[in-house]
């Protein structure tokens, strides 16, 4: 009975730190769509590079590559997704578990 104002205090502290997480992923997607959008395509593209790329970081990644190359071909973006997650991938692999 003594840990469980302690549980209930590590359990919100978690539930915080969620949510938190959950408005910086939000903020990186939404910064891809626009982006993806002020590029003259749809922003369900953004959306579901988001949901593959994953984490914040890896969106932002992708958002940088279209302010930089400002790509004019849906097959780019693919590609540069793509891309990333391989490289995530092959350092999970290389970092182990």
């Amino acid at each position: 009975m003594k840990n469980l104002p302690h549980l209930a205090s590590k359990t919100q502290r978690c539930a915080s730190l969620s949510f938190e997480n959950r408005i910086i992923w939000e903020q990186s997607r939404d910064s891809l769509v626009t982006m993806i959008v002020s590029l003259g395509f749809p922003a369900e593209l953004g959306e579901m590079i988001a949901r593959h790329l994953g984490s914040p970081k890896a969106i932002d990644r992708m958002t940088a590559y279209l302010q930089y190359e400002r790509p004019t071909d849906d097959r780019m973006i693919v590609d540069e997704m793509l891309a990333i997650s391989e490289e995530i991938e092959a350092w999970r692999e290389k970092s182990g578990p």
